[in-house]
């Protein structure tokens, strides 16, 4: 309630009112009383005490429904509020989600993706974004805490890569929606295909406020089968994403078991503080949310505030129905 006081000065005002009104109506009114002779039998008639029955008592509905009429628009007028503090901190957790979209992982894309949401509903108020690449990379979207759009990109996402590009059966549509959504990863002027360490460094290079001290993580999903020649190798990526603070989670999808590229990929991972998980890997998910929410979070420095939200809705339903009831009172008690 923002103005309390005013509660009481409308409940004062009818109060004073209706004093008023009770102690008029003790003097002498303008038309003096008259005294109808052999009148006494009236109130002997059935139909004379239900008519004067309802008139005491609508007198008395119409003083309880004045009564709350007044105490509803009082507490209108003392306007009613929500009041809830708002930090403004938040963790200044910046997270790049980085999806090998080359054709050996498309049959383990939408698994990643829904391991990915899975990790996204556990964080809160990190900033994320989705990197998708083979020859060249396309952002889903940038670094945002808008989680519900995060969610919908990634359910998206995960529906249109559940597909099974070797099946003669599957819709031309499904095919469509696949080359609509991985749209600007693949260079069709040369062989280059699943270049792994360009993938990484764009996906370091996704990271801003470069001179803010933030805690940067990039969790990388791939197979490691790189098929053209990448600008950066997978280690001189790694390196790169170590220049610009991130440190590197590791997601190992294979259909076919390449012990050199798991490897290497591993190491590369680990050698830098990262996790190295099997997509498989029941513990994945929660491993790599523990270790995110153990890193320093440098925390934007801002003060509480209290936030006031209006909610006339409170009291302005009763009110009016207490109006309404109050008009149909009056005319059922009326002479």
């Amino acid at each position: 309630m923002v103005s309390p006081g005013l509660v009481w000065v409308a409940v004062a005002v009818v109060a004073a009112g209706a004093a008023l009104g009770w102690f008029l109506r003790g003097r002498p009114a303008a038309t003096a009383r008259r005294y109808v002779a052999n009148s006494s039998y009236l109130l002997a008639l059935p139909s004379f005490r239900r008519r004067l029955l309802r008139r005491r008592l609508g007198a008395g509905l119409l003083v309880a429904l004045v009564a709350a009429t007044t105490a509803a628009a009082a507490l209108l007028v003392g306007r009613p509020v929500d009041r809830y503090v708002e930090d403004e901190r938040m963790a200044s957790r910046d997270i790049v989600l980085c999806l090998d979209v080359s054709g050996s992982m498309i049959p383990f894309d939408s698994e990643v993706l829904e391991v990915f949401a899975e990790m996204v509903s556990s964080f809160q108020g990190e900033r994320i974004a989705l990197n998708i690449w083979n020859a060249t990379t396309r952002v889903v979207f940038p670094l945002t805490d808008d989680y519900a759009l995060v969610e919908r990109e990634l359910a998206e996402g995960a529906e249109i890569l559940d597909i099974d590009i070797t099946n003669p059966f599957t819709s031309a549509e499904r095919f469509r929606a696949l080359e609509r959504w991985i749209a600007g990863t693949v260079s069709w002027s040369d062989a280059n295909s699943s270049l792994i360490g360009d993938g990484l460094a764009n996906c370091a290079l996704s990271f801003d406020q470069a001179d803010t001290e933030r805690s940067r993580t990039i969790i990388m999903a791939t197979d490691n089968q790189v098929a053209g020649v990448p600008v950066f190798s997978l280690p001189e990526a790694a390196a790169f994403a170590d220049e610009r603070g991130a440190r590197i989670h590791g997601l190992y999808a294979a259909g076919i078991p390449d012990s050199f590229a798991r490897q290497e990929y591993e190491e590369v991972v680990t050698s830098r503080g990262g996790l190295f998980h099997e997509l498989t890997d029941a513990a994945a998910v929660e491993g790599i949310i523990a270790d995110i929410t153990a890193q320093q979070a440098v925390e934007l420095q801002s003060d509480p505030k209290v936030v006031e939200v209006d909610r006339p809705d409170r009291w302005l339903g009763a009110l009016v129905a207490l109006v309404a009831m109050l008009v149909l009172g009056a005319w059922w008690v009326r002479p």
